[in-house]
């Protein structure tokens, strides 16, 4: 009898503690990107969510989507060095994602690299070299921060490689954020050297 006491607990134990596991494991791949309850510009989880992880291995990190508008135009943010940015869709995804679809073009006079555009986590850049993983979405109604998804190698769901531009080049590029709350239509947008503009999600 006594020993059937004390290993009836233990199991209990353990059950609770294996679920609270589980429980902060999922608490920290939510979609909030940004790590304090305030919404503050805080530091970014380093870990994806199993969604993403799924959607990292689909989606090639090289290439913008397919099917997306070139003339379209929704919004441009003036970078460095003459370079622009032209937002060309920004849409919720099922999954729970947010793509943004745009082209930096070189309208200045010199060749310009993207070596600033992925950001300043050193582990992010050494991954994803050449890359738009800098980017950042801002809810300021919700008061949330949003970076560009990566899966558990830190990887991210972005364009990366991307080739010095001469003038008069363009690329294609594109990120995905997780996605803000469904009552959020409009978010910031941020890529490191270029201005940050406002950008409203469709879809």
């Amino acid at each position: 009898m006594s020993i059937r006491r004390t290993t009836r607990p233990q199991r209990v134990m353990m059950t609770v503690a294996m679920s609270a596991t589980v429980a902060l494991a999922l608490t920290g791949c939510g979609g909030d990107s940004d790590g304090t309850d305030s919404g503050a510009a805080g530091s970014p989880s380093t870990s994806a969510s199993p969604a993403a992880e799924d959607k990292g291995q689909q989606q090639p990190d090289t290439a913008a989507g397919d099917a997306v508008d070139p003339n379209a135009k929704l919004a441009e943010a003036q970078g460095a060095g003459g370079l622009t940015l032209v937002v060309h869709q920004v849409k919720r995804d099922t999954g729970g994602f947010v793509t943004v679809q745009a082209e930096i073009k070189n309208t200045g006079t010199e060749t310009r690299n993207s070596a600033d555009w992925g950001g300043q986590e050193s582990d992010i850049v050494a991954k994803n070299p050449n890359s738009v993983a800098g980017a950042t979405l801002v809810d300021k109604v919700g008061k949330k921060r949003y970076y560009v998804l990566r899966d558990t190698d830190a990887r991210c769901l972005c364009t990366t490689a991307i080739a010095p531009l001469s003038p008069g080049e363009s690329a294609p590029v594109f990120m995905q954020f997780p996605a803000p709350p469904d009552t959020t239509n409009e978010v910031d947008f941020t890529l490191p050297t270029f201005a940050t503009t406002s950008l409203k999600i469709s879809g």
